[in-house]
């Protein structure tokens, strides 16, 4: 039996059944994808610049949590400077062939674990964004929302002249999948409250240590109950978030096909497995709808 190494456990462990993308195409042409959930993950995404979380390229940092950011002034000034930098470099990602092609095949639904709101601007129609997005703000006293430009040009004229003041040259900076900047010093960086209410300001998405919203899981859950097959696309499951779908449908008899270029958490319970970009695979399997 193969084997891979798997880096999030340290050790080896039999691989997924593994076959051509031609008979997985043709396996999902059979299902239908009016019957068909994906998954999507931050290798959705790599085509388009924005780099994953666990991939040989990602970065190897501290993410804010819930509790450091609601923790005090100076983890809030911290995430906030971070996040000004590194927001152009999301702004400016466009979708790609992936994200396209998923627009491209109507299926029954997608679930994204991705912040960046690309699978909506390429057209992909009813999609559970599991972790918010990140191009709107929410104030955690009234509640009321905001675009995340509207912050970003209020944070550009709190802090004019920034980054000379700490000689940074932003096309330096490595940027996270949830724009997240590489930057360490942050001292200084005045913040933005809510304009109606006085409240802290937060991206409308979910931090490390803090839960999904239970109506959003829900959701996706019933997705994933009407569907004969869930599609894991560019994401390693390394969070229960989405591994707790793949379970579902396993569970429920569904088809369950892996598409990623490295060992995921869902491995043992996918029927068939591809190794492929991302891109490549979805490219083919838009391409063999089509035909049909």
């Amino acid at each position: 039996m193969a084997v891979i190494r798997d880096p999030l456990r340290g050790r080896e462990r039999p691989a997924a059944p593994s076959h051509t993308d031609a008979e997985i195409i043709d396996r999902l042409l059979t299902v239908g994808a009016a019957r068909t959930v994906v998954l999507a993950g931050a290798g959705m995404s790599t085509d388009s610049g924005i780099p994953d979380y666990r991939g040989p390229d990602a970065l190897t940092r501290s993410p804010m949590t819930y509790q450091k950011f609601l923790a005090g002034p100076l983890e809030r000034s911290r995430y906030w400077a971070r996040s000004w930098v590194g927001w152009e470099r999301i702004v400016w990602a466009e979708p790609n062939a992936a994200h396209r092609s998923l627009a491209a095949l109507g299926l029954l639904g997608t679930i994204t674990q991705n912040v960046d709101g690309l699978d909506r601007s390429a057209g992909v129609q009813n999609v559970v964004e599991l972790h918010g997005r990140l191009d709107r703000i929410v104030c955690l006293s009234c509640r009321r929302t905001n675009s995340r430009q509207w912050m970003q040009d209020e944070l550009t004229r709190l802090n004019p002249g920034f980054l000379d003041r700490i000689d940074v040259d932003p096309r330096d900076i490595e940027v996270a999948p949830d724009g997240d900047a590489e930057l360490e010093q942050t001292r200084g960086f005045r913040v933005r409250d809510c304009p109606v209410c006085g409240g802290l300001l937060k991206p409308d998405l979910v931090f490390f240590g803090e839960t999904v919203d239970r109506g959003v899981v829900d959701n996706a859950l019933g997705m994933v109950e009407q569907a004969d097959a869930l599609v894991v696309l560019g994401s390693s499951l390394a969070v229960m978030s989405g591994l707790r779908f793949v379970r579902a449908a396993a569970k429920r008899g569904a088809l369950v096909v892996i598409d990623t270029d490295g060992p995921t958490r869902g491995d043992e319970l996918a029927d068939m497995r591809s190794l492929s970009r991302t891109a490549d695979f979805l490219t083919a399997w838009s391409s063999a709808a089509g035909r049909g």
